[in-house]
């Protein structure tokens, strides 16, 4: 099959992370994580209990966007927390300052669970600053950007587009990044070739396109170009307050994004099309190619997590 899968017969909602030397996939019931180590594969299993089940009000559109995106960004840093014990201590990291400060104040147990949180915490806040505080006071120091609310809306999310796709080339040259997005492709490779109903095969997985139209990296284009559009309810001058106003406004923005890429999701028309091009354009830096290992990984994540119920991972049930 050619690079541009133009569509497939069934679209599933199970959903995938890349991790180090592993995967992560999320299936409607359950979660499995594999790795490749030394020893060979190793997996982890985990049943999901989606808040939505026990508060029903959490499945609301709009709401429902920002209680995933929190729940994913816990989960993901809970799975790539535990890819990287596995990795041999010899090519391990000296834990940093802040990790080894909570190592030593608190029990081993609660330890690993506060490290985590904190990682969360750091992450937004690094999002924040790059993609709300940095483009916003950016664009205050350039004069000629701000004579009109209208062209200082979209200088910011001009510098917005930039920054994410600067970072994202920059740490893509990495070695270790780059075999992180290896795993991405084989990801969604292994998700394309299962919706197209074929046996889940290293050589059937092998040809299948590496970009997919429901990947987190266009729900981050996403999430930016919708900012663009919500921030323009902002009317004030001052920076800091243009801050305050777009932190207000990114629970809205998140929501939003959310309900264009369920949509787009559960369509193949030309406007679901045109809407997830800028994302497809995007994985041309965040996946590449994976290696048999790496496929392999993939496959045995999916089929972990793939019900028995046939069709209940449907997207959009």
């Amino acid at each position: 099959m050619s690079e541009n899968n133009k569509s497939c017969g069934f679209r599933t909602s199970i959903g995938g992370q890349a991790l180090i030397e592993g995967i992560l996939m999320r299936g409607p019931k359950k979660q499995a994580i594999v790795c490749r180590t030394e020893e060979g594969l190793v997996e982890k299993e985990e049943d999901l209990h989606p808040l939505r089940d026990r508060f029903p009000v959490f499945g609301w559109p709009l709401l429902r966007g920002c209680v995933i995106f929190v729940d994913s960004l816990v989960k993901g840093m809970q799975a790539l927390t535990y890819s990287a014990s596995l990795v041999p201590l010899e090519e391990q990291g000296e834990p940093d300052k802040i990790d080894q400060w909570i190592t030593e104040h608190f029990p081993e147990e609660k330890a690993a669970k506060l490290i985590i949180y904190v990682a969360v915490v750091l992450g937004v806040l690094l999002s924040v600053f790059l993609f709300i505080v940095l483009p916003t006071f950016l664009v205050s120091l350039i004069k000629p950007l701000t004579e009109s609310y209208l062209i200082r809306n979209l200088s910011e999310g001009l510098f917005k587009v930039i920054i994410l796709i600067g970072y994202m080339a920059l740490v893509g040259n990495m070695k270790d990044v780059k075999r992180l997005f290896s795993y991405h492709g084989a990801e969604h490779k292994t998700i394309f070739c299962y919706e197209h109903g074929k046996e889940l095969t290293v050589e059937n997985v092998r040809p299948e396109s590496r970009f997919h139209p429901r990947c987190g990296t266009s729900f981050l284009l996403v999430v930016v170009l919708v900012s663009i559009l919500v921030n323009a309810l902002v009317r004030v001058s001052n920076p800091f307050a243009r801050v305050g106003c777009h932190l207000l406004l990114l629970p809205v923005v998140v929501g939003i994004s959310y309900e264009i890429n369920r949509w787009c999701g559960m369509h193949d028309n030309a406007l679901s099309a045109f809407l997830s091009a800028p994302g497809k354009w995007l994985q041309r830096i965040t996946t590449n190619e994976p290696d048999d290992g790496m496929i392999e990984c993939a496959i045995r994540a999916m089929e972990l997590v793939i019900p028995d119920e046939k069709g209940s991972d449907e997207w959009g049930k």
